[in-house]
């Protein structure tokens, strides 16, 4: 699949891109079967349901090839390589994660928490004063959300450049203290079909969004990283393009 220049110009000022139909429907429906195995045959013991909301559902399916295609298996690769690092990008762990979201009662104050990934909770799995950083992020969605408030993938579009200028005055060690205290502007809620995916820069804040439909959201998460990712340290929170070859075109240096 290859990117019009006018993709990766959104991609540049957005922080994101939609792909429509990316994802073949029939490994879409491998990766619904294992999982809704996985749910009817193991269940959700309920004390652990606060963990897989953090990190993933269906633990013991993360490396199996049902989840692991609807990357592997698709032009997915291809198109983050075109704007990162040919040849140099893969996934995080070598695994994806298994991201539910179910129904719940509607409530008027449900407030969004805008997040970027790698950084400490209770419960995520990440040690304590530190940020697991890394390149871009890939959601492939499993189930049609068609609408707003049904567990939909929520991105600040634009906020990517917000926090470099942020970490370049502040410097990037600041993120150990919590989200930064700035304006990220209007939040938009991802609606996508199944088999559609997003592919969005680290450093876009995101969330999920509040789902008070009647029916499951089922995507899957996969975290890529260059090869040279760990060489820059937190130092690549000030330098956000540094790995996307792809995109100097558009980069501004100053």
């Amino acid at each position: 699949m290859e990117l019009s220049r006018d993709q990766k110009a959104e991609f540049y000022r957005q922080g994101f891109i939609l792909l429509p139909g990316i994802v073949p429907l029939e490994l879409v429906e491998r990766a619904l079967w294992a999982i809704n195995n996985s749910l009817g045959w193991q269940g959700l013991p309920p004390d652990r349901i606060a963990t897989y909301n953090s990190q993933s559902f269906c633990p013991e399916l993360r490396h199996d090839p049902a989840i692991l295609n609807l990357f592997k298996e698709t032009p997915l690769p291809g198109v983050a390589e075109a704007l990162t690092q040919p040849g140099r990008i893969f996934p995080v762990g070598d695994d994806g994660q298994i991201a539910l979201r179910f129904p719940r009662q509607r409530t008027p104050d449900y407030e969004l928490h805008p997040h970027l990934d790698g950084m400490y909770t209770p419960l995520n799995g990440v040690p304590e004063g530190k940020i697991l950083s890394f390149t871009a992020l890939v959601g492939v969605f499993l189930s049609d959300i068609p609408h707003e408030e049904m567990g939909n993938l929520t991105v600040w579009p634009g906020s990517h450049h917000r926090f470099e200028a942020y970490f370049k005055e502040h410097g990037p060690a600041k993120l150990l203290e919590g989200m930064p205290p700035i304006d990220l502007g209007e939040p938009l809620q991802i609606k996508a079909k199944a088999g559609d995916a997003i592919l969005a820069h680290y450093q876009l804040a995101h969330a999920v969004g509040p789902n008070f439909s009647p029916y499951i959201r089922y995507a899957t998460f996969f975290r890529l990283m260059t090869e040279s990712h760990n060489d820059y340290g937190l130092n690549i929170l000030t330098d956000i393009w540094k790995e996307w070859e792809g995109l100097q075109e558009f980069v501004e240096r100053k």
